[in-house]
């Protein structure tokens, strides 16, 4: 399982004009569910995003988590962090997992992350989405998770 967690002030996704998902201040999280993934993953990339040392303290360094400081997180389905550019200049795609796996996993780590505590907002699965996002840092963290 990849995602790529951005640290933001405010972050949205909208879906025909409607906005669907909010959070902020944050994280956005785009999430790729990859061949070969179990169900035991998704609790697993929810606890490692919510414990991610990504957020300032008092004196100014990144030593606080989602969970130290309350914030939310917006939880967007992204398959293309499957792309393949190890040759030509048309991406693929194989390595991500079948729609209907990714799409349960893709449910099961944003329901875990709302286990943990941090308020969530989703995307639609599948949809085509806009996304907009005030990167505050910026920070922005790639995980994979494998197993």
């Amino acid at each position: 399982m990849k995602a790529l967690v951005q640290r933001v002030s405010e972050a949205s996704v909208s879906v025909d004009g409607t906005v669907i998902g909010r959070a902020g201040p944050g994280v956005l999280v785009l999430v790729c569910a990859m061949q070969g993934d179990t169900d035991a993953l998704p609790a697993r990339m929810a606890a490692k995003i919510a414990k991610l040392r990504i957020f300032r303290d008092d004196e100014g360094r990144m030593n606080r988590s989602l969970l130290d400081t309350g914030g939310a997180a917006l939880v967007v389905s992204q398959f293309t962090l499957a792309a393949d550019t190890r040759t030509g200049n048309r991406p693929g795609f194989s390595a991500a997992a079948a729609p209907e796996i990714g799409e349960r996993l893709y449910a099961a780590l944003a329901e875990e992350l709302a286990a943990l505590g941090v308020p969530v907002e989703t995307g639609r699965f599948g949809a085509d989405m806009k996304v907009a996002l005030v990167n505050d840092g910026p920070v922005t963290i790639p995980l994979e998770i494998t197993g």
